[in-house]
């Protein structure tokens, strides 16, 4: 009896044996999918982008100065999903990915300032006081940087509403947790942060403000560039700006008819490019643009809101640079801005994120695995060549 007791027991060690290895390939598969597509992606893609150099001035064919330069990231509308709008599995997966990419570039690129060009929120213009706290913990989270690293932000029209649903209160716990500059300054560079809601020119109280604010700057700026930098050209603290024609950030566009010249595989789509645009709305009106251009005379502009690339020579304006959406639920190809910035010149480059429907296929292609390797360790698999062979051949009549 025992012979047979000792054969039955092996007869049954081994499915139990043959079910734990498939279990054990279906959890690799699927740890391997996760890891690639969650984590090891994001180092994959930006690890390809690097910092774009500055032509210097040379003299008798050596570098004439030693310009330092200062490396900055921009990125556009993050649209951090609220509590009215935002489907919880929505917000996970999104704010994973933001969350994700940001600190894998933050790691990878080490730049020394970002700037946020507006919409960081999608329902600031009409969140609770406690819905908005909860967002700014979230935000914090996500984009938490290095002491060393400067994080900068200016107010999209889904942060603080646009022009008719501005408020001073909105506007003011905006302006506590982000402590927005006008006028922000390193390694001999000078960038002016522009509330472009408040430049409807129609002389609201907030309005007013923001012009009265963007003309003090144009006047320290031009002071500066005139002459020798004095006192006179300084802040409260006596600190004059450097020298150097300013760096324009900001949420909405300098005035444009559309993007039907925009060009580029973040570009918008075909049927939108010739839609046209709205001032106040989609861009800034030509009159509030003509009056950043004369008041400022900025060297670059940077600017988002439309969610899709652009490229734009304004005449005899600057050159504007419209920053793609850096969310996944606007885009299918996100991206940042990185420049490479002196005080007399500037290059820069677009580093592009993991494709969504990249990880999507790689998801896909991970589940056809998945599914056979379960046929195949339940023999449901029939191998085609004696399948056909057997379709072929032809019964004997008798």
């Amino acid at each position: 009896m025992a012979p047979t007791a000792l054969g039955f027991g092996r007869r049954n060690f081994r499915p139990l044996k043959r079910r734990s290895s498939l279990l054990l390939k279906l959890v690799a598969v699927v740890f391997a999918a996760l890891l690639f597509c969650e984590y090891l992606v994001y180092y994959l893609v930006i690890s390809r982008c690097d910092w774009p150099e500055v032509n210097t001035p040379a003299y008798d064919g050596k570098q004439a100065t030693s310009e330092p330069v200062l490396r900055a990231m921009f990125l556009a509308d993050p649209h951090l999903l609220g509590e009215i709008r935002g489907h919880w599995l929505d917000k996970l997966r999104r704010e994973w990915q933001m969350e994700r990419a940001f600190q894998t570039a933050l790691w990878l690129l080490e730049p020394e300032v970002v700037f946020i060009l507006g919409d960081v929120f999608d329902e600031g213009k009409w969140s609770s006081p406690q819905a908005w706290a909860d967002d700014v913990e979230r935000f914090q989270k996500m984009f938490r940087h290095p002491s060393h690293v400067q994080l900068k932000v200016v107010a999209g029209n889904h942060d603080i509403g646009f022009h008719y649903e501005m408020t001073t209160y909105k506007v003011k716990r905006f302006k506590k947790v982000f402590n927005p500059e006008r006028l922000f300054s390193w390694k001999g560079v000078n960038f002016v942060m522009v509330s472009s809601v408040a430049l409807e020119g129609d002389r609201c109280a907030l309005c007013s403000e923001e012009e009265a604010e963007l003309l003090a700057v144009s006047r320290r700026l031009n002071c500066s560039r005139e002459g020798p930098a004095s006192r006179q050209c300084g802040d409260a603290d006596g600190r004059p700006p450097p020298a150097s024609a300013p760096v324009l950030v900001q949420h909405y566009p300098l005035y444009r008819r559309s993007d039907a010249d925009c060009a580029g595989d973040d570009a918008a789509p075909p049927e939108e490019k010739r839609t046209p645009f709205q001032e106040r709305y989609d861009v800034l009106s030509r009159e509030a643009s003509q009056k950043l251009l004369w008041w400022l005379r900025p060297r670059l502009v940077l600017s988002g809101h439309t969610h899709s690339g652009c490229e734009v020579l304004h005449a005899g304006g600057p050159p504007e640079l419209s920053v793609p959406s850096f969310s996944w639920r606007n885009r299918n190809n996100p991206s940042f801005i990185m420049g490479s910035i002196t005080a007399t010149g500037h290059a820069l480059s677009k580093c592009y994120l993991p494709r969504e429907d990249m990880v999507l296929t790689t998801y896909c292609g991970a589940a056809v695995f998945l599914a056979v390797l379960i046929f195949a360790h339940f023999e449901l698999l029939a191998s085609p060549f004696p399948f056909g062979w057997n379709l072929l051949r032809k019964p004997r009549t008798t």
